[in-house]
């Protein structure tokens, strides 16, 4: 094979692994809302008079405490809200059922305690603001 190809298909394979490393980030910011999982059968241990964060996370987890100190700045400055964490790391049976994947995630239960959204990964501040926004019913976040 000449050398030129080789490059050719070298560059063509790390513009296709770079543009899905992005996409996939991408993704993970968003909220995926009507979320499949139902909070029937577990509690979190904390409710929220209008809304509920509730991170799920692992002992291992690199990301986590990151997220659990976003999420918690965003609950302390938003009334009626409530952050919980369930750890994973012993409970497989839970993340089955609930489909989780990856940690961290979080879902954002509203006052009743059904599932609204939720993220899977890493995500954005505003974006769980705007989520929270939306599932408490009035916009506290500018």
């Amino acid at each position: 094979m000449p050398l030129w190809i080789a490059v050719l298909v070298l560059a063509a394979l790390v513009v296709a692994t770079a543009g899905g490393g992005w996409a996939l980030r991408r993704r993970e910011s968003r909220p995926r809302q009507g979320a499949s999982a139902s909070s029937e059968g577990w509690d979190p241990g904390v409710h929220g008079e209008r809304a509920t964060l509730v991170q799920f996370s692992t002992e291992l987890c690199a990301r986590c405490p990151q997220v659990r100190r976003m999420l918690h700045a965003l609950a302390d400055e938003t009334d009626g809200v409530a952050l919980a964490e369930v750890d994973l790391t012993h409970r497989r049976e839970l993340a089955a059922r609930l489909h989780i994947l990856q940690t961290p995630t979080v879902f954002v239960l509203d006052a009743s305690g059904a599932v609204r959204s939720r993220f899977a990964g890493v995500p954005r501040r505003n974006a769980v603001a705007a989520e929270l926004d939306r599932v408490i019913g009035e916009p506290t976040h500018v």
